[in-house]
């Protein structure tokens, strides 16, 4: 596969060439920036995609982008004090030693741990996490892969199902006037079908390159990875990992930090700024139990924010996407031609239709929020036309906009970058297990629409 940076500029050209065939349009919108669905016209391009104006959208993007690109760089300059402490590998040494060797429940753990953190739609604030979490499957014997579907597979699972997700359920029920997180019910019984899917999944995986690495997609890598370990072993076992108070205050401490940014975001509007500074605050005080001195703190900040500067620069290339979409005026037309797609269609094939379309727009438009601003306004009364709960319009939303940001290189390809893993040998491993996540999600929508999926 090309590098990461290389897919993300072809998707900007193939931006770049819709412009020039699909015509410019735009609906009348309101003073929330939600759309009037009646009110759609075709305008002429009175900014065209030029040659400068290409280059000159990733630079837009990386502006754009800075929030997320900042707060990643600064929670993995953070975290990476504490992965010089190794008292989270400590910790899992210990845990392994308790559960007898059983690392397959410390993966369950993690797995659990990013399921959870997505629920709330969290998204980019666990990126940090990434590369460690990575490190520390992998000591446990098993490959990059297994770390990425540990870590993409339980994400992609709480962020879909929607329960506590502002940026899908949350925006998307505001906008059509249903009550805030309500048909939580429902969607509990979306995140365990999903969950248990991506779970039974990385637990056959792990299982299968456990019995025998060649069957392992990238068993070249994954063998070195072992050889390595082996040399290794002595020094895991000696007193360098001991878990002494240190290591026990560390990780107590952590639990806090995950515990309180988790309660911000949910009640106290915590947004990534939040996040840097808490996490920032933490690996001071992390320091100062270690007794790492300022410069020491200073190199070792660099260099835990440096291990994420090619993900943060891949955020940055897929604002640029968006950059150039804005500037040609097609979102708005797609969505459009959706909507008189739909028209007289039953409800089930609308759904799909919805389904599949969301799907799709997904490849081009990351942002669960922005596709919801721009969609839900015409989903809304189509639902109304035809009979669907409105409940089930927000559920067929936020499951075709959910499902694929971990498969479709936007948002995969950043995590990607964050594991070390190319993105082929992703879609090689993940592809049977999304697919099975999106029918498993159609004919959840179809089970909601049944059912009368009611707003409570």
């Amino acid at each position: 596969m090309p590098h990461v940076f290389i897919i993300l500029v072809a998707i900007m050209l193939l931006v770049t060439l819709l412009s020039f065939i699909v015509p410019s349009g735009e609906f009348e919108r309101t003073e929330l920036g939600t759309v009037n669905p009646d009110n759609f016209q075709f305008v002429d391009q009175a900014d065209p995609i030029s040659f400068q104006d290409f280059w000159s959208a990733i630079h837009v993007g990386f502006v754009n982008a800075g929030t997320i690109m900042g707060s990643l760089i600064l929670c993995s300059g953070a975290l990476g004090i504490l992965n010089y402490t190794r008292a989270l590998e400590a910790g899992v040494n210990k845990l392994n030693k308790a559960t007898k060797g059983k690392s397959m429940i410390t993966l369950v753990i993690f797995y659990i741990y990013f399921a959870a953190m997505n629920i709330m739609g969290i998204g980019e604030g666990a990126y940090p996490f990434f590369p460690i979490v990575t490190a520390l499957v992998v000591s446990m014997g098993y490959d990059r892969l297994t770390a990425a579907g540990v870590i993409m597979f339980a994400a992609t699972g709480g962020f879909a199902c929607g329960m506590l997700n502002m940026f899908t359920t949350g925006i998307s029920q505001q906008i059509v006037g249903l009550p805030m997180f309500s048909g939580m019910g429902f969607r509990f019984i979306v995140f365990i079908v999903l969950f248990t899917i991506g779970l039974v999944s990385i637990i056959r995986y792990a299982s299968k390159i456990k019995k025998d690495p060649n069957k392992s997609y990238i068993s070249e890598e994954y063998k070195a990875d072992l050889a390595a370990l082996d040399s290794k072993k002595s020094e895991t076992e000696s007193s360098s990992l001991e878990f002494t108070w240190r290591e026990s205050v560390t990780l107590i401490l952590f639990l806090v930090l995950i515990v309180w940014t988790a309660y911000g975001c949910l009640k106290l509007g915590f947004g990534l700024g939040q996040f840097a500074a808490y996490y920032i605050f933490y690996s001071v005080v992390i320091a100062a139990i270690y007794k790492i001195n300022p410069n020491k703190y200073c190199q070792l900040f660099g260099q835990g924010a440096g291990q994420v500067l090619v993900a943060a620069l891949a955020i940055g290339l897929a604002q640029s996407v968006m950059a150039l979409l804005k500037q040609a005026q097609i979102m708005d037309t797609l969505v459009y031609y959706m909507g008189n797609a739909l028209e007289g269609k039953s409800a089930l094939i609308t759904l799909l239709l919805i389904y599949l379309f969301v799907t799709a727009f997904n490849f081009l438009v990351v942002s669960g929020s922005g596709k919801a601003v721009m969609m839900m306004p015409i989903m809304s009364p189509l639902g109304k036309m035809l009979g669907i709960n409105q409940q089930v319009m927000v559920l067929t939303y936020q499951l075709g906009d959910g499902l694929t940001n971990m498969l479709w290189p936007g948002g995969a390809l950043v995590c990607c970058s964050l594991i070390g893993i190319n993105y082929g040998d992703w879609l090689k491993m993940a592809w049977k297990t999304f697919a099975l996540m999106i029918g498993s999600g159609y004919i959840l929508v179809c089970i909601a629409n049944a059912i009368g999926y009611g707003p409570f």
